[in-house]
């Protein structure tokens, strides 16, 4: 049997719940970058253009499908990734760490999401894609399209506010609800992105993975804090 020493010790210093982290992580990095090379180079522009047209009535591109009344609830749910609502989300939730006497939990969540924030106004202004024109706009847009800012806050800001408020429940499956909330919003926030027309397709699926890897960042790092003391098991 052939050994890998430096396999093995790894594997004995790490838990296998770390390392999957670690895993998962690369993967959503890998994903990434690996839509931002393929959109750079012009890959998927026929992708792009076919999932865009697809969600609008046969040659009436400026006319999305379903009608009016399936229009202004993408609106709703689109404003579940804006910055209002995610903002308002997180204050509610750090105010809940504050008086569940986790001020430095509290602390950690807020700095985690202004960290995405940041991660993802640099990704938009070194890309600087401009925002879809074969269709009509449904909503007012102003910054360059990729990655997805909504899509990536959706997934940065609800996935982290699950993980922060798993760390208080004992029960498994409650922990897990969270979480498929958590992944449920960000799919809808990124579906409603296209739909509205303001987003190529691969602008959303780069928000999600970037968003996704840095929400797993911050929930392994938030474990490694805890174990520490840094912050309230």
């Amino acid at each position: 049997m052939i050994r890998v020493p430096f396999l093995s010790t790894l594997i004995q210093r790490y838990e296998t719940r770390t390392l999957t982290m670690i895993a998962l992580i690369a993967g959503a990095l890998w994903g990434f970058v690996g839509v931002a090379e393929e959109m750079s180079e012009g890959d998927l522009h026929s992708f792009d253009e076919a999932l865009l047209l697809a969600l609008r009535v046969t040659g009436q591109p400026d006319n999305p499908i379903g009608g009016p009344e399936i229009e202004i609830a993408m609106r709703d749910l689109t404003a579940l990734g804006g910055v209002t609502v995610l903002t308002v989300m997180t204050l509610s939730v750090m105010t809940y760490l504050i008086l569940a006497r986790q001020r430095a939990s509290a602390a950690f969540l807020g700095l985690a999401i202004v960290g995405g924030q940041v991660i993802s106004g640099l990704a938009k202004f070194g890309f600087d894609r401009p925002r879809p024109d074969l269709v009509s706009h449904a909503v007012e847009v102003s910054s360059a399209s990729f990655p997805s800012g909504h899509s990536m806050m959706a997934a940065v800001t609800y996935l982290t506010l699950a993980v922060m408020l798993g760390r208080a429940e004992h029960r498994a499956s409650i922990r897990r609800f969270y979480i498929v909330v958590a992944g449920f919003l960000a799919l809808l926030v990124g579906v409603s992105r296209v739909y509205l027309g303001v987003h190529w397709p691969s602008d959303v699926l780069a928000g999600w993975s970037l968003g996704a890897a840095w929400a797993l960042g911050v929930a392994m790092l938030a474990e490694r804090m805890a174990r520490r003391g840094r912050i309230e098991n």
